[in-house]
């Protein structure tokens, strides 16, 4: 069964950083390309970010170039992205995702 396990959101001031992690299991994560997708209170669903299986040839939307790196570490089975340069329109609940399955998410709540 994929799990993918989606932590380190929470609440930061305009400005500030988080890293967020996702944990993968059920597949092998080191032969395949990873998405960080995320979801804003009443919007849909929106592309952030994504990678290569072996961390190359990164992607980004238009609105976090610049802020937020995708990385990932195979021998650990996870995938990461730091967020930096955090605004007020950042708020969503943040997901990891394999092809079309996504699990649970992180939410990132900013405000001063």
């Amino acid at each position: 069964e994929v799990q993918l396990q989606a932590s380190g959101g929470g609440l930061v001031q305009p400005g500030g950083s988080l890293r967020l992690s996702c944990a993968a299991s059920g597949f092998t994560f080191s032969g395949s390309g990873m998405t960080w997708v995320r979801q804003a209170p009443g919007k849909r669903l929106e592309y952030v970010s994504s990678i290569s299986s072996r961390g190359r040839t990164p992607n980004y939307a238009d609105s976090v170039k610049g802020r937020f790196t995708i990385s990932r570490d195979n021998a650990k089975n996870t995938l990461y992205q730091r967020v930096n340069s955090l605004k007020p329109e950042d708020k969503a609940v943040h997901y990891c995702r394999k092809g079309s399955l996504r699990g649970n998410g992180t939410l990132v709540t900013v405000s001063s």
